[in-house]
């Protein structure tokens, strides 16, 4: 018995239908997403700097610029004589604070990375008094650039870092960040040497 084509004998076949549009996110979600965001790129943070031998420390609560502070404790100086004592300051380790950004979406083959914060909606600039590095990581790629403050915030004060690990940028201005990548040995370096950086 041929079997006949068309849809089964008392089945009802409903219309194709689209995809619901996905709800956009309230103002409220997106913030949370950011917060989070922030937070895990700081967890990450913390543990590649401990990875590296620094010592890592939070401030207490959220009223600092900075997010991590890091003990520098291979920038003791060498042999400062036999009656150099703890007490003195060249001694002392030298601690850095860093303020952790975080990017995932690349535009026009770059990742951006803003050098600012937002209150209210509004940006408002770091100072250079305020931290000493920008802590930039590229998730996708699992990078970090390690950028000294002062190139940032310095005489020629800058919103945003265009950071272009993979696709080769169009202007060379976007090289500029590259060097700063995985620059781990710059946490060593004193204030005056990455004050160079801003000239």
């Amino acid at each position: 018995m041929r079997r006949r084509k068309g849809p089964p004998h008392g089945r009802n076949q409903r219309p194709a239908q689209a995809l619901p549009a996905p709800r956009p996110q309230t103002p409220f979600e997106r913030e949370d997403a950011t917060k989070r965001c922030g937070e895990v790129s700081e967890l990450a943070f913390a543990l590649a700097a401990a990875r590296h031998r620094f010592g890592v420390s939070r401030p207490y609560g959220d009223s600092e610029r900075y997010d991590l502070i890091l003990d520098c404790h291979r920038c003791y100086p060498p042999d400062l004589g036999p009656l150099t004592t703890y007490l003195d300051p060249r001694f002392r380790p030298r601690l850095i604070r860093v303020q952790v950004k975080a990017t995932t979406q690349m535009q026009s083959g770059v990742y951006r990375v803003n050098a600012h914060r937002r209150i209210h909606g509004r940006a408002v600039p770091y100072k250079l008094s305020e931290i000493d590095f920008f802590a930039a990581y590229v998730i996708p790629l699992d990078a970090w650039y390690l950028i000294p403050a002062a190139l940032l915030l310095g005489t020629r004060r800058r919103t945003m870092a265009a950071l272009s690990p993979v696709v080769t940028p169009a202007k060379k201005a976007s090289y500029r960040y590259e060097c700063y990548r995985e620059a781990w040995n710059l946490l060593t370096k004193s204030r005056t040497e990455l004050a160079h950086c801003a000239r």
